[in-house]
């Protein structure tokens, strides 16, 4: 995903590595990558429900990146809804499970036009779409690894395939792309993606699904090469429809908070888009452990 240019400084500071082929700060986003695979670890090996704390307060970091990408466009996101949202999806889909999570959903969508209505009705169409898009495209769809926890003893180890596999997409495309990438993807969209990458990315997630999925889920090593071929099409979605977003806004990172990466929902897109689909596979692909 792309970060900031980086205006080069004297090789005396240490802090300012130039940014490499594909535009990133190279030794700054292994480091920034490297912490938060640490806290990915801690949090779903420490305490059960701390996957689900650690993504929540993450998210809404996220919404207020929105908030604020929206506000570039003159659209006022109605932010406390969002919020409130945000808080409570993940929780809800971990205690309650998918019907819960479903229930959630749509009280929200309430909310969101009941609050907006009390402010007028000018504009409210657009500020209610807002709404609906950042609560569908962040918490709702994060909550389904909070289902991952709720359906399945081995919960956290399936969250932590999901997450390898789907980094995965980004390390192999990232790869091949600045070694071999030629032919743009998505030229208007994300001018750095190329179909070299993808062939990359595909590779990639089907080696470590066809990896991971014995290995730490007892599944087959078929069902984890055609986890790793879904989640690669879905993950590369997720990149090219955040960038569509950035764009359609007019930024060129929702944030700024994670060095090398940009924000976090630059950082997590990927992850997004690909989780419905990842416990959609995992419940009729992989077998599941009792929840103790």
């Amino acid at each position: 995903m792309p970060s900031p240019s980086v205006v080069p400084m004297p090789k005396s500071t240490a802090a300012s590595a130039p940014p490499t082929r594909a535009g990133r700060n190279l030794p700054v986003a292994i480091g920034v990558g490297l912490f938060l695979g640490g806290l990915i670890l801690a949090s779903l090996f420490l305490v059960r429900w701390g996957w689900v704390l650690l993504y929540t307060v993450a998210l809404m970091v996220g919404v207020f990146e929105l908030r604020r990408g929206f506000a570039e466009s003159r659209v006022a996101l109605p932010y406390i809804p969002c919020l409130l949202a945000t808080a409570v999806m993940g929780p809800a889909a971990y205690l309650g499970g998918a019907g819960a999570l479903l229930l959630t959903m749509a009280g929200t969508l309430l909310l969101l036009v009941l609050w907006r209505a009390a402010r007028g009705l000018d504009g409210a169409a657009r500020d209610v779409s807002a709404g609906a898009f950042t609560v569908g495209y962040a918490p709702f769809q994060a909550a389904f690894t909070a289902l991952m926890l709720h359906d399945a003893g081995n919960g956290p180890t399936r969250i932590l395939v999901f997450v390898m596999i789907t980094i995965a997409s980004d390390i192999g495309g990232y790869a091949v792309g600045v070694l071999a990438g030629k032919h743009p993807m998505a030229p208007s969209v994300s001018p750095k993606k190329s179909w070299e990458g993808f062939v990359g990315s595909t590779a990639t997630c089907v080696l470590v699904g066809a990896i991971t999925v014995p290995v730490f889920l007892a599944g087959t090593w078929w069902a984890g090469a055609i986890i790793g071929f879904v989640v690669v099409w879905l993950a590369t979605l997720g990149d090219l429809v955040e960038s569509m977003i950035k764009r359609d806004l007019g930024v060129k990172d929702l944030g700024r908070i994670l060095p090398g990466h940009g924000g976090i929902l630059d950082r997590i897109d990927s992850l997004l888009v690909v989780a419905p689909m990842a416990w959609l596979m995992f419940t009729h692909l992989v077998p599941a452990s009792p929840v103790t």
